[in-house]
């Protein structure tokens, strides 16, 4: 069976404070970090929710991805993140079972960590991310 788990939540959010704030006060939730991702457009707060991650994704401009996303649909849930070992196998095996993906070769997303997104039309309509932790660090 492959190491596959789930790694985080990822929700879009307008206002990255105001959003954090509740989290952590209606919840109780620690917030682990925040990071600027600039290639994906975004700032990240990570929060902890024991053996997996709350990330509320804000966009740093309207012309984002995440950006668009608001626009179109609100803030709300954006993608499910599925850590793995391998991401290099990962693609390779969607690719030769014709999944369509966003990404066809990883990226760098939060956390330093290589990521690639598979289309939502493949998966039922959820947007799906694959992340490998860096190669120095452990799973995050």
């Amino acid at each position: 069976m492959k190491n596959i788990r789930l790694d985080h939540v990822a929700v879009a959010v307008t206002n990255l404070e105001e959003s954090l704030a509740f989290y952590k006060e209606q919840f109780g939730l620690d917030l682990i970090d925040i990071e600027v991702v600039e290639e994906q457009g975004v700032r990240v707060a990570k929060l902890n929710l024991g053996n997996t991650h709350l990330e509320l994704l804000e966009p740093l401009s309207p012309d984002t991805p995440v950006g668009k996303f608001i626009a179109q649909r609100g803030s709300g849930l954006h993608h499910i993140c599925m850590g793995v070992e391998n991401i290099h196998t990962e693609i390779d095996n969607l690719k030769a079972h014709g999944t369509r993906l966003i990404d066809q070769t990883p990226r760098i997303g939060a956390g330093n960590c290589q990521i690639a997104f598979v289309h939502p039309k493949a998966t039922g309509g959820v947007l799906m991310e694959l992340s490998q932790p860096p190669q120095t660090d452990e799973m995050h």
